[in-house]
């Protein structure tokens, strides 16, 4: 009688953990924008353009740390990570100008690239059963939205009482204290048949597959909407939305500011995408994952030319959050999980990281036109209508991926 694995292990734990700090800091540099720009006087393309090279870091940096953790050992790659992430936050607290700022992002991207999604979801995919890999990654995935949940408000709450260079420090020591969980994070090896090939022969397979690029072309548009929304969106809503009711039910939960409103929209957001999440690998593990894809970046379009063509309320800022926020992550583990299942798991974190480059180019192009085009115009909207024409072409350009094997073993 063959004995079900459990969901829950040890690797899943651990990495859940990881990618909750990890996630939770960097979902919090948004309400950072107004607070350093005012100490400053600089504009707002300044502070915009370090958290979109800190994006673009963050995915040059994924497919090294990938290729890292499959030679030297994953944590080996962590521990690298979360040293870069530490060392860029204490800097980023010292900083006093546009340059040092941009520069020491780079840092904290290449340690979000080692503490983040491309090397912890290789070990949990390895770690997990057939039957449960889907799943095991879209609660990995989720754990990063459990971190945006809290990651915005606390650095808002912490705002309230201490200097944002200072929190940078508490945020550094937090990424330090998550090394205590790597001797959880050991996954087991790989079958003697993806060892045999070597990553140049799948890297090339990949690379010449059709259905490789159009994976790749199609993130693109998911780092666009997700890092324009988290760094721009509570500098949106603090400034574009209608005033609250001081008598109304958000007041009553002391959301009495629309500053307040936008930190906690961001974790609106990671509420709705933990129950998303896991509805995608659950989908995942049953239908196709290419036409779940084009499903969701459908969904975000039509959500996003929506919420910009309404007038900003406070009700539609929480029903935004909440739309987009179910669709948030949803991406993530179906195009990890597409990519075992066509490539195999041997160098999964490699061929997700040359993937999630795709992404992170969207995610500098989302933040720094954000910044960019707000100085010119005094709006976000361009950027708005930018974002729901990329999500249009991620929805078409998944219908043709050819989702066959090819790995010797999946």
């Amino acid at each position: 009688m063959q004995t079900r694995t459990p969901l829950f292990t040890p690797v899943l734990i651990a990495g859940c953990l990881i990618i909750l700090v990890s996630f939770a800091i960097r979902a919090s540099f948004g309400v950072f924008q107004i607070p350093i720009a005012a100490e400053f006087n600089w504009p707002r393309a300044e502070f915009s353009l370090a958290i979109a090279i800190q994006n673009l870091a963050w995915g040059i940096g994924q497919p090294i740390f990938g290729a890292i953790a499959e030679k030297i050992g994953d944590r080996k790659a962590i521990i690298m990570g979360a040293i870069l992430y530490a060392i860029g936050l204490v800097l980023s607290s010292m900083a006093v100008s546009p340059t040092a700022h941009q520069l020491y992002e780079v840092l904290i991207g290449f340690g979000i690239a080692g503490t983040g999604f491309g090397v912890i979801l290789a070990v949990v995919g390895r770690a997990s059963s057939d039957e449960n890999r889907s799943m095991s990654l879209a609660i990995a995935t989720a754990a990063g939205s459990a971190g945006q949940v809290f990651g915005a408000p606390v650095a808002e709450w912490m705002l309230g009482f201490m200097s944002w260079q200072n929190t940078f420090l508490v945020f550094a020591a937090a990424v330090l204290a998550v090394l205590a969980l790597l001797p959880m994070m050991r996954a087991p090896s790989v079958s003697k048949a993806q060892i045999e090939e070597s990553m140049g022969e799948i890297l090339m397979k990949a690379l010449k597959d059709p259905s490789y690029t159009l994976i790749f072309l199609g993130f693109f548009s998911c780092g666009y909407q997700l890092a324009f929304i988290t760094a721009h969106f509570p500098a949106f809503v603090t400034e574009v939305c209608g005033a609250i009711d001081p008598t109304g039910m958000l007041s009553s939960l002391g959301i009495n500011s629309t500053s307040r409103l936008g930190a906690v929209a961001i974790s609106l957001i990671g509420a709705a995408n933990i129950a998303g999440t896991l509805y995608a690998g659950y989908l995942g593990n049953r239908y196709s994952k290419k036409y779940l894809l084009a499903a969701i970046y459908t969904g975000r379009t039509l959500v996003a030319a929506a919420f910009i063509m309404t007038p900003m309320t406070p009700a539609t800022v929480i029903a935004f959050s909440i739309a987009m926020g179910s669709l948030w992550l949803a991406t993530v583990p179906l195009t990890s999980g597409l990519i075992a299942h066509i490539y195999g798991l041997r160098y999964m974190g490699t061929l997700y990281g040359i993937v999630f480059f795709s992404h992170q180019l969207g995610s500098f192009m989302g933040v720094w036109l954000g910044g960019r085009l707000y100085d010119i115009y005094g709006s976000y909207t361009a950027v708005w209508w930018i974002g729901v024409g990329v999500g249009a072409f991620s929805a078409l350009v998944h219908l043709p991926i050819n989702e066959r094997r090819k790995a010797q073993t999946a």
